[in-house]
């Protein structure tokens, strides 16, 4: 918890650096549900009305990152599925925005988050030449726990910190996802799954440009210390 409060503090330092730190998580299973009827608009002493019936199509799965400093969401990843080689994809897009820069994402412990893929990834961008090993064997790609100790190394250029177990609303991106169901998901109509791609990046848009700014965030894992009096 400290060690992500305090990036949360330095963020803004960090980027006059070259640093970039970003809160980067996936939202899966939104739907694309399409209303069969209109609603009903509000009206002098009635409420807008809705009616309950729908048609569901498919899914999508969105990959955001939240770039502290500013609050900015940037180099989103839209698909249908949420594997260990689509989290190393999107983290490979992302750094390709600003490949030379340094870049510290702040996400959960997931086990895609700390993958084989995402392994060899980050050692190649970072020039690594020693041997990784073998999956489920030896070296640094081991086990989850070695990989994950790699990937948080704070020697390489891109690295990643994990937040504790069940500490998932320690990750500023988390609160910005609801704000993405309040303002557009939870009463809106997609008539398919390309119409709910294009609104969600039409709405990422929307918010960059006009309601981003940084998250001041108040949480500290540091307890407070009484004073002392003397006399």
């Amino acid at each position: 918890m400290e060690a992500v409060c305090d990036l949360y503090e330095r963020a803004g330092q960090l980027a006059e650096q070259g640093i970039h730190v970003v809160s980067t998580d996936e939202k899966t299973g939104i739907q694309a549900l399409e209303r069969k009827h209109p609603d009903i608009p509000m009206g002098p002493g009635r409420v807008q009305r809705r009616e309950h019936e729908y048609i569901r199509h498919e899914t999508l799965c969105l990959t955001a990152n939240l770039e502290i400093w500013c609050g900015w969401i940037i180099a989103p990843t839209l698909g249908p599925t949420r594997t260990e080689g689509d989290f190393a994809t999107h983290i490979e897009q992302t750094v390709a925005t600003d490949p030379w820069a340094g870049w510290v994402f702040i996400t959960d412990n997931l086990n895609t988050h700390q993958s084989e893929s995402l392994v060899r990834y980050v050692a190649q961008a970072g020039e690594y030449k020693d041997d990784l090993g073998e999956k489920e064997k030896e070296g640094v790609l081991k086990s989850q726990e070695s990989r994950a100790k790699f990937l948080s190394d704070p020697g390489h250029r891109i690295r990643f910190v994990y937040t504790p177990k069940h500490s998932s609303w320690l990750n500023q991106v988390e609160i910005w996802f609801s704000t993405l169901v309040s303002k557009l998901l939870r009463r809106s109509s997609f008539t398919s799954l390309e119409d709910l791609r294009r609104r969600i990046l039409e709405f990422i848009d929307y918010f960059n440009r006009t309601m981003s700014k940084p998250i001041k965030w108040l949480y500290s894992p540091r307890p407070f210390k009484e004073e002392t009096r003397s006399g």
